[in-house]
């Protein structure tokens, strides 16, 4: 990456380069098929002015084309070469030989031999001693000397190659005395024509073309508007299309602009980098150039953005969020394609609504103060949803209205599943907190007999709906409000995180899990077994059946199921609808008028009613509806009713 000094070094040699390309583009662009020297006339070059002629008899043979091949191993420009080579490699058609009669006689050997001798001496033309002048004298003598004739066909090829360096050289002088003394010659019509118009252009466009070197020396690169080495060029163009230095000099105007780019760049000024590259790509859409120095920005670009977010995932994994969201911009507006991006800004999203976890993931929180661990919690997306019935949905109840928006935008975790009665003894042990049940007596439990619940005064958080000693796998029941909020009291001083018990707006919306039919699953009775509710074909152990139950459907179960015995809805948590009813932190309200529309729990200091949501195993279709609600007394315990828990992130 080249530095400020570099890029303005760069630029003080601009016109320099233009000015020592000027005599290669010249030659390139008059006489492009003398552009090149073989390999064999590099390795092995005659010495300077002297050709290679073929020995002096009657049939000398013609120089040979170059193959293709010959072009593709190429060596440097015949502007560096000498004249001999330069003339070997034009591609000039000998003028025709004279069909000779008889043989040269004494004088005429005399004479080419004196001009072979001039032509390797380099006295080629000019005086009575040149090539050109014995070699016409040898033809005066004898005018069908095939001799004489290749000799003179010679000296006119040395001599159009001689102007051709000279043109492209830019020696306009010793280029137009050549030419004068080449119209000398006889049969040059054809080689003289090209080469006035070589001079032609010459003359008309070498004065442009050094103003366009000066501009360049002098910074006038492509600016100002009205006077600058590319608009130079450029109408140089105008008046010779294929004018190689005018070529070379608008891709040198590219280099400098490019150069601007890459000083941008050393300065992480990736806009204005951006901006040279765009005043650099119509100056010469297809150069090399352009494409190399597009090649190092994108690269500089995609290494300084990987850079920045490398420090972003160190701040983010530091928590420090508004400075990661901060690099991350920064990387971003270097290269918003830059691989890692968008698994950052979900990493970004991730902490920032849901402390670096992600939507549907499943962990538990290890105690540090003891052995265990929280329950399993789940990360619950966040969004936004209609909380309660609407006014055409069967079974709707006045508290279930009006139905209003709610935006959860903070994430949240809860437990998959209810809490088991292993979990909650673990609690009681740990804590030596006394329930409800045992300090109050009793609870509200099934009575198979009657089949309905009954009080009964020893039943307590150890026994199942029925007042029986209960599985560790069972949901919790014959708890109350007081016990639940207990719970997570003493859950969150064991793990340093933050439970509760969830809110009734972020209870709804984990069971609707993005549905808003009037149930989860569906509208009516569902197809399959989803969760334990109240089917027509359950039995219980004295063979009873539901009076108001979902119509041909039969889970199996008559009362509490364990744990994730069925599916999980949308989000992936179990038991939202089924098994037990579960208490929210929420004081009852008649009806949602001025309800918290933020997921917050609706609470009013002292309140002795709390609220219940979520079907169980002993509810009817209408208690099971995903907008049901309902109020207890906080004090109640019942078989009907446990909780689960919200953790916040």
């Amino acid at each position: 990456m080249p530095s400020k000094e570099t890029v303005q070094r760069q630029r003080a040699l601009g016109g320099a380069l233009g000015v020592l390309v000027l005599a290669f583009g010249l030659t390139y662009h008059f006489f492009p098929q003398v552009f090149h020297v073989s390999p064999e006339e590099v390795a092995n070059p005659p010495a300077p002015g002297v050709p290679r002629l073929a020995p002096t008899t009657a049939t000398r043979p013609v120089t040979a084309v170059p193959s293709e091949q010959d072009e593709i191993n190429a060596g440097p420009p015949l502007t560096l070469a000498p004249t001999a080579v330069i003339a070997a490699r034009l591609t000039r058609k000998p003028a025709p030989l004279p069909e000779q009669l008889t043989a040269d006689p004494p004088e005429v050997k005399a004479l080419l031999e004196r001009a072979d001798k001039a032509y390797q001496a380099g006295r080629i033309a000019g005086d009575k001693n040149s090539a050109a002048a014995l070699y016409l004298a040898a033809l005066k003598l004898k005018s069908d000397s095939r001799a004489a004739a290749q000799g003179l066909d010679q000296v006119r090829t040395h001599l159009i190659a001689q102007i051709t360096q000279d043109i492209a050289i830019g020696d306009s002088e010793s280029a137009g005395t050549l030419l004068d003394t080449l119209k000398a010659l006889p049969n040059t019509a054809n080689d003289v024509a090209p080469l006035e118009a070589s001079m032609k252009t010459l003359l008309q466009v070498r004065p442009m073309l050094a103003q366009a070197a000066t501009m360049l020396q002098q910074g006038k690169v492509d600016k100002p508007a009205d006077g600058n080495a590319l608009d130079m060029y450029r109408s140089v163009q105008k008046v010779d299309p294929e004018n190689a230095v005018a070529a070379q000099g608008i891709l040198q105007v590219q280099r400098v602009v490019l150069d601007r780019a890459l000083a941008a760049v050393a300065q992480n000024d990736f806009v204005g980098a951006e901006q040279a590259m765009t005043e650099a790509t119509p100056i010469q859409p297809d150069s090399p150039q352009l494409h190399d120095v597009r090649n190092q920005i994108d690269t500089i670009r995609q290494q300084r953005a990987a850079n920045i977010l490398a420090q972003a995932r160190s701040a983010l994994d530091a928590g420090n969020i508004p400075l990661a969201k901060q690099l991350a911009g920064q990387a971003q507006s270097i290269s918003a394609q830059l691989t890692g991006l968008e698994e950052f800004e979900e990493r970004l999203t991730n902490a920032r609504l849901y402390a670096n976890f992600k939507p549907g993931q499943v962990f538990s929180d290890r105690f540090v103060d003891m052995n265990g661990q929280s329950p399993t919690m789940l990360v619950v997306p966040t969004g936004t949803y209609m909380m309660g019935a609407p006014d055409n949905e069967a079974g709707r109840a006045d508290t279930q209205t009006p139905q209003h928006e709610v935006t959860i935008s903070k994430g949240y975790a809860l437990s998959q599943s209810d809490i088991t009665v292993a979990q909650f003894r673990e609690f009681v042990r740990a804590s030596g907190y006394k329930p409800d049940s045992t300090t109050q007596g009793g609870a509200s439990v099934y009575d198979e007999r009657t089949g309905v619940m009954r009080d009964v005064s020893d039943a307590n958080w150890q026994d199942d709906y029925a007042g029986h000693a209960a599985t560790d796998n069972l949901p919790v029941v014959n708890i109350s409000w007081n016990d639940a909020n207990a719970y997570v009291q003493w859950l969150s001083q064991r793990t340093g995180k933050k439970f509760r018990l969830p809110s009734e707006s972020e209870f709804e919306y984990a069971l609707r899990a993005g549905s808003t039919t009037r149930y989860w699953w569906g509208n009516s009775t569902p197809k399959g077994k989803v969760e334990n509710l109240t089917g027509s074909l359950d039995r219980s152990p004295s063979g009873r059946r539901w009076s108001h139950a979902f119509q041909n459907y039969g889970d199996g179960f008559w009362g509490p199921a364990p744990i994730m015995s069925f599916s999980p809805n949308a989000f992936g948590l179990y038991d939202m609808d089924g098994n037990v009813s579960e208490w929210m932190a929420d004081c009852w309200h008649d009806n949602y008028v001025r309800a918290p529309v933020d997921g917050s729990a609706w609470i009013n200091p002292g309140c002795s009613i709390r609220v219940v949501r979520g079907g169980s195993w002993g509810s009817s279709p209408e208690q099971a509806n995903s907008a049901y609600r309902q109020g207890a007394d906080a004090s109640i315990r019942s078989g009907r009713v446990g909780f689960r828990i919200l953790r916040e992130l």
